[in-house]
């Protein structure tokens, strides 16, 4: 068994993880393994609650695994997108919602030519030097 104790400004914060482990410190015990699954059930929580996957309306179970498997790459997406914006930028830790909404729900003007695509944003555009550093990150290597 292992305790954390935490005294904070709001109060004690206590928690106990009980295991038949025998092997590894207490320390490594929370720190790996709790702190690790409480990760993943946040992450299960950003796919279900933030792009609406757990929404299987259809009378097919196969259209609805379909849209599952459709809401977990555009999580996957959403995820390589949020990894690749710089540390200091305040959008490197933010929710889905927040990058759909400053990210990819946004006006520009996109002018396609035989060799390259040109995005054109608004002046006032808060966002548009972390887009230009954006496609810089995603794009694939030169071979």
């Amino acid at each position: 068994m292992a305790a954390r104790i935490e005294a904070t400004s709001n109060g004690l914060d206590i928690r106990y993880v009980v295991t038949n482990r025998t092997s590894g410190s207490a320390e490594w015990l929370y720190d790996t393994l709790y702190c690790a699954r409480g990760q993943a059930e946040n992450l299960i929580k950003l796919h279900k609650t933030q792009l609406a996957s757990d929404r299987t309306s259809c009378r097919s179970p196969l259209a609805n695994q379909v849209r599952l498997v459709l809401h977990t790459g555009a999580y996957w997406l959403m995820l390589k997108l949020r990894d690749a914006i710089p540390h200091p930028q305040p959008l490197a830790k933010a929710e889905f919602t927040t990058l759909r909404m400053r990210l990819i729900k946004i006006a520009a003007r996109i002018t396609e030519t035989a060799s390259r695509i040109r995005v054109a944003f608004a002046a006032a555009c808060p966002e548009a030097d972390l887009f230009t550093s954006l496609a810089r990150c995603l794009q694939p290597a030169a071979p």
